[in-house]
């Protein structure tokens, strides 16, 4: 287009006629019109698209902090639950430690009852284990006496576990 109004106003001045500006730019309005439009249609259409893209981004950010919240609400919940199953799981292993506890009295109670050769034959046909654990429980005076009473082969063998101490394997077979 300039190259154009340049090459007007070259051959004005080159055949010596003067040339009417209003008149050139009355040809020349209506081009300069449909540009201006254009103008505006593509303004107007990159504004639509920004506010499009914009909403998009803030549904996505509005769902994003949704499920973010949503999450740390679960993981508030499952911490919760954790602690509950790790009290429970305390509470329960308190318990069992009672009631080993009282089993073990009450072994220990019905062997320091016993005769001391009665004793004698029921750890003789126990593990050396299962017998070393139980009498891991009586007074000593009364281990000796119910030693004294059984097979010596069997006794130096529950003597020797005896003297390793506690914790008394009792999975294993007799020996």
């Amino acid at each position: 287009m300039k190259i154009l109004y340049l090459i007007l106003i070259l051959m004005n001045f080159s055949y010596g006629a003067s040339v009417d500006c209003t008149q050139v730019f009355e040809s020349r309005k209506s081009e300069l019109i449909k540009e201006v439009d254009n103008i505006d249609e593509a303004r107007q259409s990159f504004e639509a698209l920004k506010a499009a893209t914009n909403s998009l981004f803030d549904k996505q950010k509005a769902k994003m902090l949704s499920d973010q919240e949503a999450l740390k609400q679960k993981r508030d919940e499952l911490n919760k639950e954790q602690k509950q199953i790790e009290e429970l799981i305390a509470k329960n292993q308190k318990l069992i430690d009672t009631i080993k506890g009282l089993k073990t009295d009450k072994i220990t109670q019905t062997y320091t009852k016993m005769k001391d050769s009665a004793a004698a034959s029921v750890f003789e046909n126990l593990s050396t284990n299962e017998a070393s654990s139980i009498l891991f429980t009586l007074p000593a005076k009364k281990i000796s006496k119910i030693m004294a009473k059984m097979d010596p082969v069997k006794a130096s063998k529950i003597t020797v576990r005896l003297q390793v101490g506690p914790p008394f394997d009792t999975n294993q077979t007799k020996k």
